[in-house]
């Protein structure tokens, strides 16, 4: 669906509020079809990105792994190295 939003599970610091805000910013965005919502509409956007970013985070805390902790730099080389090899 958004590939730019990014996974934010199971990394080591886990994820801020800000990158949480961030992905709810851009799934609202995706589901709404803009990323500047006309002023009748701003209301409801920020209010779905509120809603979405609360929830998200919920769920970041709930979720378990016994995997080990990703860290966030090797995850972005692999992702330059994938956009590298599609360019």
């Amino acid at each position: 669906m958004c590939r730019n939003i990014r996974t934010l599970h199971n990394f080591e610091p886990h994820a801020t509020s800000d990158e949480v805000h961030a992905a709810a910013v851009q799934y609202v965005a995706k589901i709404a079809g803009t990323t500047k919502p006309s002023h009748a509409n701003a209301e409801a956007f920020e209010a779905a990105v509120e809603e979405v970013a609360h929830t998200t985070q919920h769920l970041l805390n709930a979720l378990v792994t016994t995997a080990p902790a990703k860290n966030r730099e090797v995850e972005a080389e692999k992702r330059r190295a994938r956009y590298a090899a599609r360019v």
